[in-house]
C-alpha cells in the first residue's frame, strides 16, 4: 500500500499534501488538550509497532506481496489521533531512510494508512462495542475495526491509482504516471486485503492489544500501572522475526520500479510500456534503500533495519515527549 513516486502525479500528490495539513495541525492539538504527557512517547512505541508490522510482507496469490498496518491498535490504545501522527512519523522514516513509499507521494500514504485506515478502524470498533458490551463483543469490535480500517485504506489507495489513466495519458493515449483504471486497481487491491492482509491485521491487533492488556493494562485503563519491559520484549521479539517478511517473494501490487512495471500484467496482458513519468520522473534515493545494507546478508540487514526504524520512532517522540513535559510546566 505504500505508493511510490511518479505513480501520482504531482497535482495528486499536492491536493492530499493540502488535505493531510490540518488533518496533522488538529491531531496535534488534539493530542496535546487530551493524552497526558506521560503517554506522549508512547506514540513511539506505537509508531514502533506500526514499522514492524509493515515489515511483514505476506505472499499474495500471483506473486504479489502485502502487509499489516497496525493503525487500528495504536487508535486503540492511545486514540485516532495520536495513531495519525504515529504512523505519518513512521512512514516518514520508511520513505526516507528505507526508500518504502515515496517522497512526493508520502502525504497520500499518510492520507491512505494514518488517517482512512485509524479513524475507520477506531470508529468502527466504537459502533460495535457499543452494540455488544460483553468481554467477547469487545473481541468482535476489535477484529471488525481493524479489518475494515485496512480495507478502507485499500479501497482509496485503489481509486488514487485507478483516477491516473483517467487525468493523464499522452497523445498515443499511454497513461503517463499509474496505468491502470478503477476496474483493474480496485479488484487488484481489495481482493488481496479482504482475504489475507484484513485478516491478518485484524488477528494482530486483537493478539498485541490483548498482550499488552494482560502485561501493561495502565496503557488502556488510567487507573492501573504501566509497564513497559513487556512491550519492549515483544518490539524484540518482532525484531528478531522480521525476517521472515523476506519469505514473500515479489512486489506489493502498485509498487514496481520501472524495469518491473512494463512486464506486469495486471491489464491481462503485459502492459508493454513504462509510462512516461515513471521512467523518467522524480527520484531519491534512500539511506538503506529496501531494509538492505552493502555488505550484509539481507537477513542481518532486515534486522538492523528494523532496530534502526524502531529506535529512530521511540527516540523521536521521547524528544517530544521531553519538550511537551517542559513547556507545559513553564506556562
Amino acid at each position: 500500500m505504500h505508493i511510490p513516486d511518479n505513480y501520482l502525479s504531482p497535482s495528486t500528490c499536492a491536493v492530499f499534501t493540502a488535505a493531510m495539513l490540518p488533518v496533522w495541525y488538529y491531531s496535534i492539538r488534539k493530542i496535546k488538550m487530551e493524552l497526558p504527557k506521560d503517554k506522549i512517547p508512547l506514540i513511539g512505541v506505537g509508531a514502533a509497532f506500526s514499522f514492524l508490522l509493515m515489515m511483514f510482507n505476506l505472499p499474495i496469490p500471483g506473486g504479489t506481496t502485502a502487509h499489516a498496518v497496525g493503525g487500528t491498535l495504536i487508535a486503540l490504545l492511545l486514540g485516532p489521533y495520536a495513531a495519525c501522527i504515529a504512523i505519518s512519523v513512521a512512514l516518514f522514516i520508511q520513505a526516507l531512510v528505507f526508500g518504502d513509499g515515496g517522497i512526493l507521494s508520502f502525504a497520500a500514504n499518510c492520507f491512505n494508512m494514518a488517517f482512512v485506515l485509524p479513524f475507520a478502524g477506531y470508529y468502527t470498533f466504537r459502533f460495535i462495542r457499543n452494540l455488544f458490551s460483553s468481554s467477547a463483543g469487545e473481541k468482535i469490535a476489535i477484529l471488525l475495526g481493524a479489518y475494515v480500517g485496512i480495507n478502507m485504506a485499500a479501497f482509496v489507495a485503489a481509486i488514487e491509482f485507478g483516477v491516473q489513466p483517467l487525468l493523464f495519458t499522452n497523445s498515443a493515449g499511454q497513461a503517463l504516471y499509474s496505468p491502470y483504471p478503477l476496474a483493474v486497481a480496485i479488484p487488484a487491491m481489495l481482493l488481496p486485503h479482504l482475504l489475507i492482509a484484513g485478516i491478518a491485521e485484524a488477528v494482530f491487533t486483537l493478539a498485541i492489544y490483548e498482550f499488552i492488556a494482560k502485561v501493561s493494562p495502565g496503557l488502556i485503563q488510567d487507573n492501573k500501572k504501566q509497564k513497559l519491559n513487556p512491550i519492549f520484549a515483544l518490539l524484540i521479539v518482532l525484531i528478531i522475526a522480521s525476517p521472515l517478511g523476506l519469505l514473500a517473494s515479489g512486489t506489493a501490487w502498485g509498487e514496481w520500479g520501472a524495469d518491473e512495471i512494463a512486464a506486469d500484467a495486471s491489464l491481462g496482458t503485459a502492459l508493454g510500456y513504462i509510462p512516461a513519468k515513471i521512467a523518467n520522473g522524480f527520484s531519491y534515493d534512500a539511506l538503506l534503500p529496501d531494509y538492505t545494507m552493502a555488505g550484509m546478508s539481507d537477513v542481518m540487514g532486515y534486522i538492523l533495519s528494523a532496530v534502526i526504524g524502531a529506535a529512530l520512532l521511540i527516540i523521536v517522540f521521547k524528544i517530544i515527549g521531553t519538550f511537551v513535559s517542559e513547556r507545559k510546566r513553564t506556562v
